[in-house]
């Protein structure tokens, strides 16, 4: 009995698996019957771009009296929604002040003259609520001299530290010191570079700071002090045959044009003074418009930004 009772419950056990497994097997057959849906695959980023954007009508006078409506927007030619608007005459900047201290500003004054207005900047030019920061560059290296702050004492104290020494890396300058100007606090922000535009020691080409500048939302604005036109002096200082003075000034041309900032080129601390000057007032009547954009490579992207009234000019950075 007790067999046979046992006998009975284990061909149940043995029926219930089967079952099961037949189960199992006709659920595997339909899934493999089933047509594989493949969608096609893509990677895009979004990016939230921001422009810093100035506004002049053709006597180079500031206009600040358009609304966001007045503006419209092309990436590659397709028109984007302005999602952010802002303009306050009275928001504080966060300015970054790159130097060459590298052994060629020692000729002529340069050095001496450059810490000189720099020190007017910061004791009256800006604002007291307004950030100031110092990158100091020579011997291949750049050095965070003092970090953004409203406190003058520290971007003073590194300045008199400060001594002309080595060689000049511009390049390497140029392509590492945007993406430490665009981790300052405010919104309007710039960078300044002050350099007698002398490049004998980078690494990186121009097209490469050139991309990096490009991808980082900061005009630069580039001051190049009493550049060398005397073939002797650019001889000794430069590192092969094609550095000129007319190279120099379409180099730092570049930078500034493709950023939305400005070149100035001077010979006489005066000069050097009223640019100063100008960057701020002009940071004080900029604009800033930001719109969305869907990517699915690493091209670059073409900006353009126009008006809808009004026969004004207006610089911005170029794309990204």
């Amino acid at each position: 009995m007790l067999k046979g009772k046992k006998k009975v419950k284990t061909a149940g056990v043995f029926f219930a698996f089967f079952c099961l497994l037949a189960i199992c097997l006709t659920l595997a057959q339909q899934n493999q019957n089933k047509t594989p849906q493949h969608k096609p695959a893509y990677n895009v980023t979004v990016n939230a771009i921001t422009l810093s954007v100035t506004v002049q009508d053709r006597k180079g006078r500031y206009v600040n009296d358009l609304q966001a409506d007045d503006f419209v927007v092309y990436e590659n030619g397709e028109r984007k929604t302005i999602t952010y608007f802002q303009h306050d005459q009275k928001a504080p900047l966060s300015l970054t002040v790159l130097l060459d201290v590298s052994g060629s500003m020692a000729l002529e004054n340069k050095f001496e003259e450059c810490r000189q207005v720099l020190r007017i900047l910061a004791e009256k030019i800006l604002n007291p609520v307004d950030e100031l920061s110092l990158l100091v560059f020579a011997d291949g290296e750049v050095e965070v001299a003092a970090g953004h702050s409203t406190d003058r004492k520290y971007f003073l104290e590194a300045l008199e530290k400060e001594k002309a020494y080595g060689k000049t890396a511009l390049i390497d300058a140029m392509a590492v010191s945007p993406q430490y100007a665009v981790r300052a606090r405010y919104e309007k922000r710039a960078l300044v570079l002050i350099t007698d535009g002398i490049e004998n020691d980078s690494q990186a080409t121009v097209e490469q700071a050139l991309e990096v500048a490009r991808r980082v939302e900061v005009p630069i604005y580039v001051i190049g002090y009493k550049i060398p036109r005397a073939e002797e002096i650019l001889a000794r200082y430069k590192k092969k045959g094609g550095l000129t003075s007319a190279g120099i000034v379409e180099m730092l041309t570049l930078f500034a044009g493709a950023t939305g900032g400005r070149a100035f080129f001077l010979d006489d601390l005066e000069g050097l003074l009223n640019v100063l000057y100008e960057i701020k007032r002009e940071q004080s009547h900029q604009y800033i418009i930001g719109y969305t954009s869907c990517r699915e490579d690493d091209r670059y992207r073409r900006i353009t930004v126009v008006t809808r009234k009004g026969d004004y000019r207006i610089r911005t950075r170029q794309g990204y």
